[in-house]
């Protein structure tokens, strides 16, 4: 059998009106909680422009934020905090933070899409789509209201932690942060699990 593209054309066997797109972001961060959002968009109300929000400049991500916002049916933003991330490893931590975002949603859906290849320990009907932000319009909703979200969480905390360079890298593990980690030491949003941290904190203890 002839391995599925997996960038072809998604197709849900749902086809009613409350569908859910969940997407995560801020796994690979090595500071600050991982941020997952869930969104039902209204099928009266198109949004323009909808994408993988990587793939999206910072000025066209904050406009389509608000947008989602306005425009959407429901959404939720949830979280698993840096505890729960050293606690459960940041896979679990991740799905913990889409199972959340996805219970927080005002209008519960009957139908769930989730980016990646794993589910949450849930009960909702569901399906997983790889690269599933770029591909359907719920995810990538879900995945700009989550890293903006995230974003500006981590601008915040670099007036907290000044040093580390965070609201420039988001606590992705670049050559500056990782340089200012072994000025400065870990700090309390510091993922201690994550082998970078983990070593510093032994050589700090």
């Amino acid at each position: 059998m002839k391995k599925q593209d997996s960038l072809s054309p998604y197709i849900c066997p749902y086809t009613g009106p409350l569908l859910a797109g969940v997407d995560e972001v801020g796994r690979g961060p090595l500071a600050g909680d991982v941020v997952a959002a869930a969104v039902i968009l209204d099928p009266d109300k198109t949004i323009e422009g909808l994408a993988d929000s990587k793939k999206l400049s910072e000025k066209k991500r904050e406009l389509l934020f608000d947008e989602i916002r306005e425009r959407a049916l429901c959404f939720a933003v949830a979280r698993a905090t840096v505890e729960e991330i050293d606690r459960l490893n940041i896979l679990h931590a991740s799905l913990l933070a889409m199972r959340r975002a996805v219970e927080n949603l005002r209008i519960q859906p009957e139908f769930v899409v989730v980016d990646g290849n794993r589910k949450p320990d849930w009960n909702y009907p569901c399906d997983t789509v790889v690269k599933g932000d770029g591909r359907v319009a719920a995810i990538a909703a879900a995945s700009i209201l989550a890293k903006v979200t995230r974003d500006r969480e981590m601008v915040a905390l670099d007036g907290e932690y000044p040093g580390y360079g965070l609201s420039a890298h988001k606590g992705y593990p670049t050559k500056a942060h990782l340089e200012a980690l072994e000025r400065l030491g870990p700090s309390p949003i510091h993922r201690q699990s994550f082998a970078p941290v983990k070593q510093l904190v032994m050589d700090f203890t």
